[in-house]
């Protein structure tokens, strides 16, 4: 590769390399070790940061949202808006069209839907009639929304790997192993290949130590460490008709949300006492509810939470210690994240434990969080009010007013958001998170040491 060519590409990412000493960035190879499954699962349940990363490298949404509100098309070519309600995207052919037709259609199935649905809830029909001219999708919005492009970025409405039309910056190479797609919408990635080591959080220690890896995904957070927007949140969800009326304020008095983030929960996380993360909503102090009066012993509930998470685990083992004293006996059911969502979406629970990767807009995150406490019913009545505000400062404004209002009413109680934290080694370069809070490996490069051997930690 020229000096010239190394330039260009990096002027197309957007990159500024340090040319000291006479050291260019190249492609190549790079090791990640990470701590998420070997095969990450359809977008709509690989919501967690570290599988939502992974994901990404193989299967994009629509378009990609930088920290700085910045929208760019991925997977789509263009995005317009030919009329005030018509949202007109531009796919790379019929095929990808047909996949996101597809992809979104399995979030708003009665068969399983899944709270990402409520982001296309202000399509005309929430979106399920939609059929592609060629490859250009019409989307009709049934009110103003006009942040339905941003929403349309989150990573659950990326087509699914099973459908062949997928597409990302890499493509799968074998076991493990990505390879640069030539022919990316957004340009090919600088790096040749990506090799995936997933393995455990003694496992990531061990291959940073031995520098069998350059980029480390889930670290816990220090001063090495880089970290994303912590969009990642979790909530204990109730059926208000199988727990008595005083539930949540049983909950609120018993709960310590600083305590539960600080000893039980993996950072980078911070406590979640208002109904968006502090990410979308600032967060002021909340005072803890007095007990409820004489607490009746032997009121059993189940709590359901999702058996991949450890943290998830190690929460719901200190909710069932502290609701004990406020006289509930709590059984524990994991389940795995497939069939927790489709308890979820059957109301079939009576407590459970839900975690949700957030859109980085109030709007969009509040209709989300809304679905998912299982009040769809207010999405009708909250969104055209919001969307209504032609301005984005005011409707982001609006949204978190509402979400203010509207959370001791609903039966969900907010509990902590947590972020990805990373390691790159000093070779690493490009690496920047997006306004979802993941790291963009795509826009990552590889620069020689000082030594002079490629890949080498100086």
């Amino acid at each position: 590769m020229t000096l010239r060519h190394a330039l260009a590409r990096l002027l197309l990412l957007g990159a500024t390399p340090s040319l000291a000493a006479g050291r260019v960035p190249y492609g190549g190879e790079l090791r990640v070790a990470h701590t998420g499954p070997a095969e990450p699962g359809e977008p709509s349940l690989a919501d967690s940061p570290t599988e939502a990363t992974l994901l990404g490298l193989l299967s994009r949404p629509a378009c990609h949202l930088a920290p700085d509100g910045h929208l760019s098309p991925t997977l789509a070519r263009e995005l317009s808006r030919p009329s005030a309600q018509v949202v007109r995207l531009g796919l790379p052919s019929p095929a990808q069209a047909n996949a996101l037709v597809r992809a979104w259609a399995q979030l708003t199935g009665p068969e399983a839907p899944s709270p990402y649905r409520a982001l296309l809830f202000p399509l005309r029909g929430e979106g399920r009639q939609l059929s592609p001219t060629g490859d250009t999708l019409e989307l009709a919005l049934a009110f103003p929304w006009p942040d339905m492009e941003r929403a349309l970025c989150h990573p659950a409405l990326a087509p699914p790997r099973s459908i062949p039309a997928a597409l990302g910056p890499f493509s799968a190479a074998g076991s493990n192993s990505v390879e640069a797609r030539l022919a990316w919408t957004g340009g090919r990635p600088y790096l040749d290949r990506l090799r995936l080591l997933p393995t455990d959080e003694r496992g990531l220690s061990r291959l940073w130590t031995t520098q069998e890896a350059q980029v480390a995904l889930g670290v816990l957070p220090d001063a090495g460490t880089a970290s994303g927007a912590a969009l990642y949140a979790t909530y204990l969800a109730w059926s208000p008709r199988r727990v008595p009326p005083d539930f949540r304020q049983a909950v609120e008095s018993a709960l310590d949300r600083e305590d539960l983030t600080r000893l039980f929960v993996h950072g980078p996380a911070v406590p979640m006492p208002h109904l968006l993360p502090p990410a979308i909503l600032l967060q002021s102090p909340v005072t803890r509810s007095a007990p409820p009066p004489a607490p009746q012993a032997g009121r059993k509930v189940t709590l359901l939470y999702d058996a991949g998470s450890e943290d998830q685990r190690a929460v719901a083992e200190r909710l069932q210690v502290r609701l004990h004293d406020r006289g509930y006996a709590v059984a524990l059911e994991p389940l795995p994240r497939a069939g927790l969502r489709a308890r979820w979406a059957k109301g079939d629970y009576e407590l459970m434990l839900h975690s949700l990767l957030l859109p980085p807009v109030p709007g969009p995150a509040l209709a989300v969080v809304l679905d998912a406490a299982g009040r769809k019913d207010l999405l009708g009545v909250e969104l055209p009010r919001i969307g209504a505000l032609a301005d984005p400062a005011a409707r982001d404004a609006k949204a978190r007013e509402r979400a203010l209002a509207l959370a001791p009413s609903i039966p969900l109680l907010p509990l902590y958001a947590q972020g990805l934290a990373l390691r790159a080694a000093p070779e690493v370069g490009g690496l920047v998170f997006d306004a979802q809070g993941l790291p963009m490996l795509d826009g990552a490069w590889l620069q020689p040491a000082v030594t002079g051997v490629p890949g080498a930690r100086r």
